[in-house]
Order: structure tokens, then C-alpha cells, then sequence
């Protein structure tokens, strides 16, 4: 399978999340599945992709080339396509994938989780979504979620589609049929 994770350019501060990125490529690339991911060589999307790679699994990256020209690009993929814009960074990575992660991350994250699940929401996609919840990364945005269903802005059934999991191989086993 194709795996699209979504996740940040940067570290974070607790070495959780690096540790946590690093497993799941290791995983990715041992399950025999492909990461498609942003294309960068920095952060959480840097150490999953180089964790893939030395494990000697493959990795499509999709990067705006605005991004390559501020050198982030990961130069030593599989394969890195270069699109003209963030929007279609996205639907690219969408059109590969038969599945998402998402890890911990900041605004573009966020931005790529909400899309993606409003694309499923709105069955624009099918692919399952996993939710990688590390050290509580995402608890107040789950129980800002709970909200939106508990004041009907949001159907318990559209929240349902969401795979929760605390750990690397618990997502990927949510997502993976």
C-alpha cells in the first residue's frame, strides 16, 4: 500500500515524536508499503522518510516548488515530484495514497488533516484516516472535535471516521485492512 502521512517540519521538544516518526517508517518500509509524504528533508518528515529509506522501503515525496527552492527537498527519495503550489501538493499526495497518517505537526498539518477528513467527510475520497495520538499530542484537538459533535456542527458518524491510535503499529493496523 501507499501510506500518505502527514506530519511537521520540525522536531517538536520531547523526543517522542522523532522516536515515534523513526518506528513508523521502520515499519512502513518492513510491511513492504510506500510512504507518500510532503518531500521534505527536515523535521518529522525528514527522519520518517530517511527511516523508510534505511530500511530499504520507498518514498514519494510531492513538494511545492516553492519549497524546493528554499532547499528543503529531499534529494535522495525514490522518487520527488515537484508541483506548483500546496494545493496540489495535497491532491497529488490524495491521488497516490490508499491510506493517511497523521503525526504530530503545526499549521500545515493541521491544514492536511482537516482537508483530508473533510474530503472523506464529503466521500470526495475512501481511503482510511489514522490519527497518530503520540503523548497526547492531539487530546484537546479530539476533545475540540467531541465538541463540534456534542453542539451539531459535526456528525458522530463523520468523527467515527477517524482511527485514534497511541502508537505507530496500533495506527497502522487501524488502517490497514
Amino acid at each position: 500500500m501507499k501510506i500518505c502521512v502527514f506530519c511537521g517540519s520540525g522536531v517538536g521538544n520531547n523526543s517522542v515524536y522523532a522516536d515515534a516518526a523513526h518506528e513508523l517508517g521502520a515499519l512502513l518500509a518492513k510491511s513492504g508499503h510506500t510512504l507518500v509524504y510532503g518531500g521534505g528533508n527536515i523535521g518529522l518528515m525528514g527522519i520518517l522518510a530517511d527511516s523508510v529509506l534505511g530500511n530499504r522501503g520507498e518514498v514519494i515525496g510531492i513538494i511545492p516548488d516553492f519549497l524546493m527552492k528554499k532547499e528543503v527537498g529531499h534529494t535522495g527519495l525514490t522518487k520527488l515530484e515537484i508541483v506548483p503550489s500546496m494545493h496540489e501538493r495535497k491532491r497529488r499526495m490524495a491521488d497516490l495514497a490508499d491510506a493517511f497518517l497523521v503525526l504530530p505537526g503545526g499549521w500545515g498539518t493541521l491544514d492536511e488533516t482537516a482537508e483530508i477528513l473533510t474530503w472523506k467527510q464529503l466521500e470526495l475520497i475512501r481511503q482510511p484516516v489514522g490519527l497518530l495520538n503520540i503523548n497526547g499530542f492531539f487530546d484537546t484537538l479530539l476533545t475540540q472535535m467531541e465538541i463540534m459533535v456534542k453542539e451539531g456542527f459535526l456528525k458522530q458518524e463523520n468523527l467515527d471516521i477517524l482511527n485514534v491510535a497511541n502508537s505507530p503499529e496500533k495506527v497502522l493496523k487501524a488502517i490497514i485492512p
